[in-house]
């Protein structure tokens, strides 16, 4: 039996648009909530509107799996980034005049257009994430995700750096135009991917499906997998108390807390966010040199790896009054939370593909990414509210994400020992 060859000339064009749509993915989901902190200032209102925001993600995230599995999901891909493009280009048109360009009403158009940014990336993932097998096939499977890791962490990596370095010098209309380009470029190559597909059978009312779906979804990961189902408890706990902090916690604090120069505070928050971004972009290298050598029975050990990254962040706020050493720190921390992150997630998204039924797929891993982010409006709006509340006293935020986060990536260590 002949080897399959990874790089085809069609995952080659997945990867590459991955490449364009997530890098203006990334550069405008780091831009549209930095300029609204700017306005306000306020990091409940900061919290609450990236809460918001992530609501129709995981609303969407598990329709998106479920088309996946019926629908080529060469098709999914273009017409997301073509609409995507089309909602940038409304929000540049009502955001450059009249009564939605300052005040309450620019509030409400960006929180709005933030949320369907989210919900169309719920539903875009799923369709990128059930493609992987059938492009890659079982034994590229470790390889092949280690590559759209690589792309997603590569494109978060620029995202953030340029659009904070465009943005901070010449404001968020730049960065709208670059975005929009971005998505319309992915679009078009995507029209030239060729994924295989097997059509289904409808079996009845559009209801009926949904339902039908959903209860094949469910029953495999709580029932047939119920490892699976235990690992994206411990996914939902580790978003809450970790990842939240990050997303709510690094431009609150560089822009906020660290006394940085304003337009220095930008560029710094968008080089924070390029570190995490680097971090994944090294942890998925790792991972694709590991490849097979990853066992997923340690896989828990690099989410307590992330978890022990948070406490000196929190050292560094109690002893440190330099706004670069706190920085500094930050960005260091931020690199090795993501490293282990993104290592942990190429096992287990492997592991998952590969136990999993291919008509099942698309739905298993909407389901996997909706209920794990679930915890990131809960969390987003916590640590609004906490890093708001507890005003000069930041480090005692992040020391207890740290606590929270240890204590749940200690329980996924003794999850995935079963798997050995």
């Amino acid at each position: 039996m002949r080897e399959r060859k990874l790089f085809s000339k069609d995952f080659t064009l997945v990867v590459a648009g991955q490449i364009v749509s997530l890098f203006g993915n990334a550069a405008i989901r780091f831009a549209l909530p930095l300029y609204l902190l700017n306005l306000t200032g306020s990091a409940a209102l900061y919290g609450m509107v990236t809460a918001c925001a992530f609501v129709p993600s995981v609303i969407l995230s598990p329709f998106g799996g479920m088309i996946a599995d019926r629908v080529n999901k060469r098709n999914i891909m273009v017409v997301l980034d073509f609409f995507t493009a089309a909602v940038l280009s409304v929000f540049f048109a009502l955001s450059s005049g009249g009564v939605l360009s300052s005040g309450d009403g620019l509030t409400v158009l960006l929180a709005v257009t933030l949320m369907i940014l989210y919900g169309i990336a719920g539903a875009y993932q799923p369709a990128v994430q059930a493609s992987v097998p059938a492009l890659a096939g079982q034994e590229c499977l470790m390889e092949a995700n280690s590559v759209i890791q690589v792309v997603n962490s590569l494109a978060s990596l620029l995202g953030p750096v340029l659009g904070g370095i465009l943005y901070s010098a010449y404001g968020l209309r730049p960065v709208l135009v670059l975005c929009i380009v971005c998505f319309f470029l992915s679009a078009v190559m995507e029209c030239f991917i060729r994924i295989p597909h097997e059509k289904r059978e409808r079996g009845g009312s559009v209801w009926e499906m949904v339902r039908s779906d959903f209860s094949e979804g469910f029953r495999f990961v709580w029932r047939e997998k119920p490892v699976v189902g235990k690992a994206v408890l411990a996914a939902f706990g580790l978003n809450l108390f970790l990842s939240a902090m990050l997303v709510v916690g690094i431009p609150y604090l560089v822009t906020e807390v660290f006394s940085l120069e304003p337009g220095q505070a930008n560029r710094l928050c968008g080089f924070a966010q390029g570190c995490l971004a680097a971090g994944g972009l090294a942890g998925g290298i790792l991972a694709g040199v590991l490849g097979r050598r990853l066992a997923i029975g340690k896989a828990g050990v690099l989410l307590m790896a992330c978890a022990a990254c948070v406490f000196p962040i929190a050292g560094a706020l109690f002893f440190f009054s330099s706004g670069m050493a706190n920085f500094l720190v930050l960005a260091a921390c931020s690199f090795l939370v993501m490293l282990a992150a993104t290592m942990f997630t190429v096992q287990v998204m492997s592991f998952v593909q590969k136990e999993t039924p291919p008509l099942l797929v698309g739905k298993v891993i909407s389901l996997i990414m909706a209920v794990s982010m679930c915890a990131q409006p809960l969390g987003s709006g916590l640590y609004g509210f906490l890093f708001e509340a507890f005003d000069e006293l930041e480090f005692a935020v992040v020391l207890f994400s740290g606590i929270c986060s240890f204590s749940v990536a200690f329980f996924t260590r003794r999850i995935f020992s079963t798997c050995e």
